[in-house]
């Protein structure tokens, strides 16, 4: 496949890595299972801390995902074999964790703005009075 095509396909598939593991470890969705191994991961031995912890933080749990989408779509980046599906998998993770540091970003400015607004609208609604 030629390096393009590849390029084109990391792009693509980080995008449902990135959308899966920003849903399971931040959105309201999975609170319950979260919140579940937010819990778990506070107690009990290493490895039960350390299983736990990776459904709730969306780098770790993106590197799962990221496997699973180069097992179904059979991603190999650059090169062939083993090492190309060790290439797509690491690729696969950091531009989906650039998405979701985008997402994170564009989410806290509207946030932002909200409150300005909601700020501005007590101001506006006190001076009427």
């Amino acid at each position: 496949m030629p390096l393009g095509t590849q390029a084109a396909w990391l792009f693509l598939l980080a995008i449902p890595v990135a959308c899966i593991a920003w849903t399971v470890t931040h959105e309201e969705v999975f609170r319950e299972p979260r919140t579940y191994c937010e819990r778990q991961a506070r107690r009990g031995s290493l490895v039960r801390r350390k299983f736990f912890y990776l459904f709730t933080c969306e780098y770790c749990f993106s590197h799962y995902v990221a496997i699973a989408v180069v097992w179904m779509a059979d991603f190999q980046l650059v090169l062939t074999g083993w090492r190309g599906y060790l290439i797509a998998w690491f690729a696969l993770v950091w531009i989906a964790n650039l998405y979701m540091g985008i997402h994170a970003h564009a989410k806290l400015s509207i946030q932002g703005e909200r409150v300005d607004i909601e700020l501005k609208e007590e101001e506006l609604e006190e001076n009427e009075r």
